[in-house]
């Protein structure tokens, strides 16, 4: 079957490399994930719900994969088709690291719904939220 055209028009090959490429950025597999990338998977190929990898690798706790997805272009604006943004997913993570590096990259802490700092406040994460209050400065 291979080379013929899936229902969506889509070959079945590329639905299950993109599904392994997600499924690297939920596991935090970096090595793995930054060598599709670099072999021309796009850092912000998105899924069904509008989920980028970032996002993925944000709200599955991973900020070393989300550092490498950064260095390699990823949009850290982007929001999912729910509004959701990688900041948020990361501040709800309770990921310093990552929620660091996305901000370095210039995350907006205001951006989507609900927002990272909506998150921080609504989830009760102080640390999460002095992170954020620290962009501002």
């Amino acid at each position: 079957m291979t080379g013929q055209q899936g229902s969506g028009g889509i070959d079945p090959g590329v639905i299950e490399l993109a599904g392994r490429v997600f499924d690297l950025a939920r596991a935090g597999a970096t090595e793995q994930l930054a060598a599709y990338l670099d072999a021309g998977v796009p850092v912000d190929l998105t899924n069904d719900k509008g989920d980028t990898l970032l996002l993925l690798a944000a709200y599955h706790g991973h900020p070393d994969t989300v550092t490498a997805l950064l260095d390699r272009g990823a949009d850290p604006g982007r929001v999912n088709d729910r509004g959701q943004t990688a900041l948020a997913a990361a501040v709800f993570r309770q990921s310093g690291d990552a929620v660091l590096a996305l901000l370095r990259a210039g995350a907006d802490p205001d951006a989507g719904g609900p927002t990272a700092r909506e998150t921080a406040v609504f989830f009760d994460l102080p640390a999460m939220g002095a992170l954020l209050d620290g962009a501002r400065s």
